[in-house]
């Protein structure tokens, strides 16, 4: 293996202890969603407007009739509403400071000062018995989002500028695998015999600041991003160490020989803030991918397959469809690691448009088999294939690549500020699928898979169309491939002027 490209110990520890952040980011979306009648419960009662002699059981109830009422208050509902939501309104508002923390400190130093959050988080919802259970447990759903928000920024960026080129997409794929791999612990963990009973549910939520004690002692065992270190710091020599770290002993000329030149270019351009890359028509090709790659995974329907995926395996009878919506956790982790074997040989763009076209075929398949499983029994086999389908070509590419491309897209400059407006893009839109799909769900009804397939396909088309190869290329390369129609202009006076704007511009 030609040196300097090989995996060593050291990169694959950095790696390790970055996705434990994508570990408790999943953990988090998932964990909240098999309790909630118990909590529920718990928030009736601290509320006073509910409880146990409310549960009258009768003489033919079953356990899951055990709490009436509860559930359905108007305040439990609007407490509950907001436990889930809240997590997505903290990531919205953290991801802007996702240049801000990166910068500051480093990125290792900033994932270590942003542990806190997440420790804190697992306190409030842990000991959420001891107080006010609804206070308790939103406040510590919206550090937790706080803190997410902020490490769906960080780690990609992380990993991103310290991975070798030639497994800059496995590496950064990992971030999915981990994520993915959380909601599957969650969804175990949460089920009635083990952590999501009565009296075990508080332990539930607090151990989703368990993996960030860990980092916490991982972390200062990490070298920092060598790209961190020369570009913003101008430290060329312990840049160097830090390659050598993380690559073993190799000639690193061609690496600070890369770095030198976007150093020298991130100098030009300045640091760009949030409001100068909005504005700015230098960057808005790259941009524009970068949220559209955002909102084709959020846009995409998979909430809602989850949504319905549990109704679908009842109806296809089979007896425990908790137990089945885990096969379909046990088969994100699968195809998000087959993404991770072909994503630095089949390419990003080509996974992410076999993922999309394979949903949207899959959404129309469920779309069929909802609305014809009444007649033929055998049409809810047809649903019952397309969620796992549905999943896997989710997990191949619209899942894992957005979150590691936008690094990909930009240069040094202008970086923080992209992958702060794309984060912030993934959870608006995050947060508005889930308030508004109900009300779809309910208008639609069995059609809702059209809405998704007709989104997949304006999705599919401009991916197409817009999204170059970033496989193998150097980021001085990729940004290159934005600008090939451009070279000429870019010399212009209008662009001169924009530059100097870019460069006179405050930090975001």
């Amino acid at each position: 293996m030609e040196s300097g490209k090989q995996l060593t110990g050291t990169l694959a520890l950095a790696v390790f202890t970055a996705v434990l952040s994508s570990l408790q980011y999943g953990y988090s979306i998932g964990v909240i969603n098999a309790p909630q009648k118990v909590i529920e419960k718990h928030y009736g009662r601290t509320l006073g407007v509910w409880s146990e002699r409310d549960a009258v059981p009768s003489g033919n109830s079953t356990e899951e009739d055990g709490f009436p009422g509860a559930g359905q208050h108007p305040a439990v509902v609007m407490y509950w509403s907001l436990s889930v939501a809240v997590f997505s309104i903290g990531g919205m508002l953290s991801s802007f400071l996702v240049g801000f923390v990166g910068d500051l400190r480093g990125r290792i130093k900033g994932l270590l000062m942003i542990n806190v959050l997440a420790v804190t988080a697992g306190l409030l919802m842990g000991f959420s018995k001891m107080w006010k259970t609804h206070i308790m447990i939103i406040s510590g759903r919206a550090i937790m989002g706080l803190y997410c928000g902020l490490i769906l920024g960080l780690v990609p960026m992380y990993i991103g500028e310290i991975a070798p080129k030639a497994y800059r997409g496995a590496l950064g794929t990992l971030h999915q695998v981990a994520a993915v791999t959380g909601i599957l612990i969650s969804q175990v963990m949460g089920l009635d015999f083990v952590f999501g009973n009565d009296d075990m549910w508080p332990l539930l939520l607090g151990l989703s600041g368990a993996p960030a004690i860990l980092q916490t002692f991982l972390l200062p065992l990490c070298p920092e991003s060598p790209r961190y270190l020369y570009i913003i710091l101008g430290k060329e020599q312990e840049a160097k160490k830090s390659l050598y770290r993380l690559k073993g002993p190799y000639d690193a000329s061609a690496d600070l020989e890369e770095m030198r030149r976007e150093k020298e270019e991130a100098d030009r351009e300045s640091r760009v803030s949030i409001l100068s890359l909005m504005r700015s028509s230098l960057y808005r090709q790259q941009l524009l991918v970068a949220l559209m790659m955002h909102l084709s995974q959020q846009w995409s329907g998979i909430n809602a397959i989850f949504y319905y995926s549990t109704d679908i395996f009842t109806r296809a009878g089979v007896a425990q469809p908790a137990f089945a919506t885990i096969g379909v956790g046990v088969l994100n982790i699968v195809f998000t690691l087959v993404s991770v074997a072909l994503v630095d040989k089949a390419g990003r763009r080509t996974l992410t448009l076999v993922g999309l076209g394979g949903m949207c075929c899959c959404a129309v398949a469920m779309t069929v088999g909802l609305k014809l499983q009444n007649e033929y029994s055998w049409m809810s086999y047809v649903s019952m294939s397309a969620v796992f389908l549905f999943v896997s070509f989710f997990e191949i590419g619209p899942g894992p690549i957005p979150f590691f491309i936008v690094a990909e897209l930009f240069s040094q400059g202008p970086r923080p500020a992209a992958i702060a407006l794309a984060g912030c893009c993934n959870w608006t839109s995050n947060f508005a699928v889930a308030m508004a799909f109900p009300y779809i769900q309910t208008w639609l009804n069995s059609y809702v898979f059209i809405l998704f397939a007709v989104l997949l396909l304006g999705f599919t088309v401009y991916i197409y169309l817009r999204v170059p190869e970033t496989k193998g290329k150097s980021f001085e390369e990729i940004s290159a491939l934005f600008h090939k129609g451009r070279k000429k202009s870019a010399q212009g006076p209008e662009n001169g002027t924009e530059l100097q704007q870019l460069k006179t511009s405050t930090d975001a």
